[in-house]
């Protein structure tokens, strides 16, 4: 997994028509309807703490995990200006460790596409059910293999007075593995200078059906899949969709051990 470094500095720059608030309105709404409506939740892949910030303003107890330590930085310079009790880890999601379990587990804006191995996805998942409470929920979303093939081979640009990026996408539908190059410009000073910084991506597609076995193989209960912002299952043409797995076997241990 590679992590942000010169484009965390510009992640919100370019990332500031991204609907934030609708999609936290959406992840809170499919919390509560499978009964989360308050406690300690778990932002995996947290970035700069958009998300997370939302889900605390929204009356959640927050912890972000996130294995950049450029976008963590961030993420506790917003902390800092919001004055909400947020706990930030500079983890990898593939390792993860907290200090007790939580209510709910939420992973957004195609982090888990970034696991690029099924065995490294099951062991998410395992990490995940060992963290959740008895019963606790992982709600996450995926870009779509569908998503990726439109992408294809294409090179996007975007230049502004803080900062501009050139993006080459490539998606080898073979591998089913999608490829991105980064040239970052970050503005420093006053004397109109730039930095530039070049990082390289990788995502993965995952069908549905490799998704729902990774989970159950990791001891996980399939609950739902959704077309992106809606109640719908997903459709041949989905681009995003959101998985919402149950946490499975804390109960029968302890009655084991009774």
């Amino acid at each position: 997994m590679e992590a942000y470094s010169g484009f965390a500095q510009v992640y919100d720059l370019f990332m500031d028509n991204v609907p934030y608030d609708d999609w936290c309105r959406y992840l809170t709404g499919l919390l509560k309807d499978w009964g989360v409506e308050d406690g300690l939740v778990l932002d995996l892949g947290c970035g700069t703490g958009a998300m997370t910030e939302r889900l605390a303003a929204a009356g959640y107890d927050m912890i972000g995990v996130d294995n950049s330590e450029e976008m963590l930085e961030i993420a506790m310079e917003k902390r800092t200006a919001s004055g909400r009790d947020i706990l930030y880890l500079l983890q990898d999601m593939r390792e993860f460790e907290l200090y007790g379990t939580v209510r709910a587990v939420v992973s957004v804006c195609d982090s888990m596409n970034y696991i690029l191995d099924l065995e490294d996805l099951t062991q998410v998942f395992r990490l995940v059910n060992n963290y959740l409470d008895p019963g606790g929920i992982f709600v996450f979303d995926l870009n779509t293999e569908y998503k990726y093939r439109q992408m294809g081979d294409e090179t996007i640009a975007e230049n502004r007075e803080d900062g501009s990026f050139i993006w080459d996408n490539y998606y080898d539908e073979e591998e089913r593995l999608n490829e991105y190059e980064l040239a970052v410009f970050v503005k420093e000073g006053d004397q109109g200078l730039y930095r530039k910084y070049e990082e390289t991506h990788y995502q993965r597609a995952y069908s549905l059906e490799e998704i729902r076995a990774a989970g159950e193989r990791a001891g996980m209960e399939f609950l739902a899949a959704y077309d992106a912002f809606t109640r719908e299952a997903p459709k041949a043409d989905s681009e995003r969709i959101y998985l919402v797995f149950r946490e499975r076997g804390k109960d029968r241990e302890r009655m084991k051990e009774q």
